[in-house]
């Protein structure tokens, strides 16, 4: 498992949380702007600028902001 900065965790995870608050309640502006704000500040974070982005990285990362704190994403079946 790799090692990400806290800082780049955390959007992650705020990001994560936003998504679940914007599907509860869709077509909350303040909602969507926060998501992309949190998206701009993960994507370009400069973790990514001395280690190409794969996709199992942007995967594992995710997985950390999905689970961190107990909260772990509904799976369909």
């Amino acid at each position: 498992m790799r090692t990400f900065p806290d800082d780049l965790v955390r959007a992650q995870q705020e990001w994560s949380a936003t998504y679940r608050q914007l599907a509860d309640r869709p077509g909350r502006t303040e909602l969507r702007r926060r998501l992309y704000r949190l998206s701009v500040q993960a994507f370009f974070h400069p973790y990514w600028q001395r280690r190409r982005p794969c996709p199992a990285a942007w995967w594992e990362l995710r997985e950390l902001g999905r689970t961190a704190g107990g909260v772990r994403e509904r799976r369909h079946g």
